[in-house]
């Protein structure tokens, strides 16, 4: 489910090269939005606090813009910190994650972002499984949409139907899937632990 070591260097170099591109913008904001005003460097220099010098520094690119110095120079403006960064348009926040058929379920992952919280929507099939306990790092929490899902932690054995959730520590001995009843639609949040390759809980018969 996890992104790839080269993946994730790939995406961060890419990331690393956008923002550059974004800072090296600012110099020519910064002066374009004072030009604008009418307002000089030495007039500016005394409303914010901070030096002709590094106020020229600045608008030429030799001095790297931080948040100390744009909040003044923003107030000073009277202008959105955003407009002297020039921040990017928000990206199409909709995700387009194809389904994932594992072990008969599938599942429609619902986030994109590698790391942290992962979020799937999943459909349990009807079927007879026999509960099969197992236990990895993490922490999940089940809300079932529709159907009834089965749950066996550690010496519970429960349904839910819909509208119930459950949340569990599964490193607890756990196991949950079709009632053999009917199929069942369910949401499932995990952390990036869960990703981790299962182990179980119960030795095998020889």
């Amino acid at each position: 489910m996890g992104m790839s070591e080269e993946e994730q260097s790939e995406e961060e170099q890419s990331e690393e090269v956008q923002t550059d591109a974004v800072l090296a913008e600012v110099g020519p904001r910064l002066r374009r939005i004072r030009k604008e005003r009418g307002a000089t460097l030495a007039g500016l220099s005394e409303a914010t606090g901070i030096s002709v010098s590094t106020l020229s520094r600045l608008e030429s690119g030799l001095r790297k813009p931080s948040l100390e110095l744009l909040l003044p120079i923003a107030r000073a403006h009277q202008v959105p910190l955003d407009e002297l960064v020039g921040a990017p348009p928000v990206s199409d926040p909709r995700v387009r994650a194809k389904p994932i058929v594992r072990h008969g379920r599938t599942h429609w992952p619902l986030t994109r972002q590698p790391g942290g919280l992962q979020a799937f929507k999943v459909l349990e099939p009807q079927r007879k499984l026999e509960p099969d306990l197992r236990t990895h790092e993490g922490y999940e929490w089940l809300y079932v949409l529709s159907g009834r899902l089965r749950l066996v932690l550690g010496e519970h054995d429960v349904v839910l139907g819909p509208g119930e959730a459950a949340e569990f520590d599964t490193r607890v001995p756990h196991w949950f899937g079709s009632t053999g009843e009917g199929p069942a639609e369910f949401l499932s949040l995990f952390g990036p632990q869960g990703e981790r390759m299962h182990v179980r809980a119960r030795p095998t018969r020889s």
